[in-house]
């Protein structure tokens, strides 16, 4: 048995229950802080459909409080060697208050929950590969630059890019070892597909699926990148343990993934449906109204020609013989489960009535 032991928040997430599942394979002790004993049930069935090696141990959370309702010198806690923090709020359209709340106040309770563990070694923050990289010299906000990023990005994308600088800072001031990973789309794993996470990039894979993309957003440099969720998973699994990974930021996408306009063609042929010919640029979309694009306007925001500094999360894990699969192909099984998950609910329904 490992002598590692991880607590996960956000667990019962897409990411989460992936994370779960590669650190109980890998041997890890796991406890999952989770909301309710429903969730943690909905968890472990998942798990054990899975192959996961064991089960996690249960901790009940409360991020409206404070102290999240957890005793830090519980015998629970007390031989925590890892916490790997995924929660949050991804939603488009939250007000800057929820906002805020869900993804800057519960992530910087995480930090102060976790300097008090005697024996850890690492915070690991999920953070997003738009908003990582922030300056934590610069916490705190205050109020007027808070409503001006947030009204700038959106809620958030805002409220994420403030999470990154504060969870760094508090985590410097309280010397807690951290490690941010900045992950691109998440898709689903790259042997089935198997995805949870139906926003962003899997809302316009289904309406290019249903006929309502009427054209292809941005240019032939338009970059959405993605990464496996067991890539993903495996990685988080992996910097607790790697020195060199303390107080370090790391970009986890795969480079290869095709621009924007490609990747949805490819998904459209292999989905055997019609693809739009008409190409809309990124800037031009930004200024049309959400009535006429169909589009949210905080999901405009990724759309981007940026790339981004991999070098060191691939240099990292092919060191230790991580690498990504077939991107082409991971995307393909996305798609697929997309669709068949959508046919199978939509079965479900029909049968319910």
């Amino acid at each position: 048995m490992s002598v590692r032991h991880a607590l996960v928040f956000g667990a019962t997430g897409h990411i989460g229950r992936w994370l779960v599942r590669e650190l109980l394979h890998q041997g890890v002790t796991v406890t999952v802080a989770v909301r309710t004993e429903e969730s943690f049930h909905r968890l472990a069935d998942w798990l054990s459909r899975h192959d996961a090696n064991g089960t996690p141990v249960q901790a009940l959370v409360d991020f409206s409080a404070g102290d999240l309702r957890l005793d830090p010198a519980s015998d629970v806690f007390r031989f925590v060697t890892e916490i790997h923090n995924v929660a949050g709020a991804f939603a488009f359209g939250m007000n800057a208050a929820d906002a805020y709340s869900a993804n800057v106040t519960s992530a910087e309770r995480v930090v102060r929950f976790a300097a008090e563990l005697p024996a850890l070694t690492r915070l690991v923050h999920l953070s997003g590969y738009r908003v990582g990289g922030q300056d934590p010299a610069k916490v705190p906000w205050d109020e007027s630059r808070r409503a001006a990023e947030y009204k700038r990005l959106g809620a958030y994308e805002g409220s994420k890019v403030e999470s990154d600088a504060v969870v760094q800072a508090a985590a410097l001031s309280m010397g807690v070892p951290f490690t941010m990973v900045n992950p691109a789309t998440v898709i689903g794993d790259s042997v089935n597909g198997e995805s949870s996470q139906l926003l962003g990039l899997a809302t316009s894979v289904m309406d290019l699926f249903h006929g309502k993309l009427p054209a292809l957003p941005g240019n032939d440099r338009t970059f959405v990148p993605v990464v496996t969720a067991d890539y993903l998973a495996a990685f988080m699994a992996l910097v607790p343990i790697r020195p060199e990974a303390e107080n370090a930021s790391y970009w986890v996408l795969d480079d290869a993934t095709p621009p924007l306009p490609e990747l949805l063609r490819m998904l459209g042929k292999h989905l055997n449906v019609r693809v739009p010919w008409l190409k809309i640029p990124s800037g031009l979309l930004k200024r049309l109204p959400p009535k006429l694009t169909g589009a949210d306007p905080e999901t405009l925001s990724f759309l981007s020609e940026d790339r981004y500094p991999t070098m060191a999360a691939l240099s990292l894990a092919e060191a230790h013989g991580l690498r990504h699969p077939p991107v082409e192909t991971a995307l393909r099984r996305w798609a697929d489960y997309l669709v068949a998950a959508e046919l199978a609910a939509s079965v479900e329904r029909v049968a319910s009535m």
